[in-house]
């Protein structure tokens, strides 16, 4: 998941420095609900193994 985020936001900066905008801004906010899933993902993980 991790390098789905980092996919997207190279591809936001990329279209970003090619005059893109709105795909830029598109990519940016996948990057952003990615990094928020995988956050959550990340607690559940912790919260699971430290109960378990």
């Amino acid at each position: 998941m991790i390098e789905w985020i980092i996919g997207a936001a190279i591809l936001a900066v990329l279209f970003g420095i090619l005059g893109f905008g709105r795909i830029s801004s598109g990519f940016a906010s996948i990057a952003k609900i990615l990094f928020y899933i995988f956050i959550i993902v990340l607690i559940v993980s912790v919260v699971m193994n430290f109960l378990g």
